[in-house]
């Protein structure tokens, strides 16, 4: 089945077409430039930006695809969550394309489409399994027992894993997107320099909460009267630390709960959203997996 999927939730707008589990076509526009001077994502210019260019991406992909819009036999658009600019200029031309073309049309979750990217690049992950979605806006431990079938077992009270770096990278007077500069600007810094603090061990549910460690990053900054390029990389070393310590000590509760839920101790852990390009995190992960017989599945960078 020839599938058209259109994208527009944040900053990115993106088309793909596949064929089972063929991918035709998979082009994006980054609207990274756009972006770029206000350190984050600016919703009107976003919006206006994906009004402009989706039909060219439509026209690309079918072209690269060697096919015509005619032999589409499902439209699948991104209806949510996301900034409502980008939401509706997804949903309005995959109504439009819909009813010129006589196609049928579903809208996706776009939280869902990452929970089960990895299932679509590894056909032989079978359900249930575990789902840890880390992103820019969301944070969320799920059991995934088929599409639309999840269980949640945590999220975050305050703040997405995604969002404390940006916000953190942009304290430390980093280009945006911020997650990838502090990834790297880490690698030249002691993560243990500073002590910050880490949120939820205690708690005996999966929850996350990132305020508290974005508050005292952000006093400690103001410490240095004069930043200098070392106390930077410790800084973002010693947060992505912190943050990795949560991360674990929340999984490792996921992974308990889940055992027990189920019955059965060889298990499946997808890591997924836009945090989950962290190889940092992916590496702190792997190891957490390793200890606990889980196998870690991750979709690829480019999805």
């Amino acid at each position: 089945m020839l599938v058209l999927g259109i994208e527009s939730s944040c900053d990115d707008t993106a088309v793909a077409i596949i064929d089972g589990h063929n991918i035709l076509a998979h082009i994006i526009s980054s609207q990274l430039e756009l972006h770029q001077p206000y350190g984050g994502v600016v919703p009107e210019l976003a919006a206006r930006s994906h009004v402009e260019i989706i039909d060219k991406l439509i026209k690309q992909a079918l072209a690269k695809a060697n096919i015509s819009l005619k032999q589409i036999k499902l439209i699948a658009a991104t209806g949510g969550p996301g900034l409502i600019g980008g939401i509706i200029t997804s949903v309005m031309v995959a109504k439009g394309l819909a009813l010129a073309n006589n196609i049928p049309i579903i809208f996706v979750n776009h939280l869902e489409g990452h929970a089960l990217m990895a299932k679509f690049e590894y056909p032989e992950l079978n359900y249930p399994f575990l789902v840890f979605l880390a992103s820019g806006g969301h944070c969320q431990i799920l059991e995934c027992n088929g599409p639309g079938k999840y269980i949640k077992y945590g999220e975050t009270l305050d703040d997405a894993i995604g969002e404390a770096f940006d916000k953190t990278a942009k304290l430390l007077d980093l280009p945006y997107p911020g997650g990838p500069q502090i990834e790297q600007l880490a690698q030249a810094g002691n993560e243990l320099s500073y002590k910050l603090p880490i949120s939820m061990l205690n708690h005996e549910n999966c929850n996350f909460s990132l305020s508290g460690l974005k508050t005292a990053t952000r006093y400690l900054i103001a410490e240095f009267p004069n930043l200098k390029q070392k106390h930077k990389a410790d800084i973002a070393a010693s947060f992505q630390y912190v943050i990795s310590k949560q991360i674990i000590n929340r999984i490792e509760l996921a992974i308990k709960k889940f055992q027990i839920s189920q019955n059965q101790h060889k298990i499946n852990l997808v890591f997924s959203g836009g945090v989950a390009a962290n190889n940092y995190i992916r590496k702190k992960l792997e190891s957490c997996c390793d200890k606990h017989n889980v196998t870690l599945h991750c979709p690829s960078h480019k999805y």
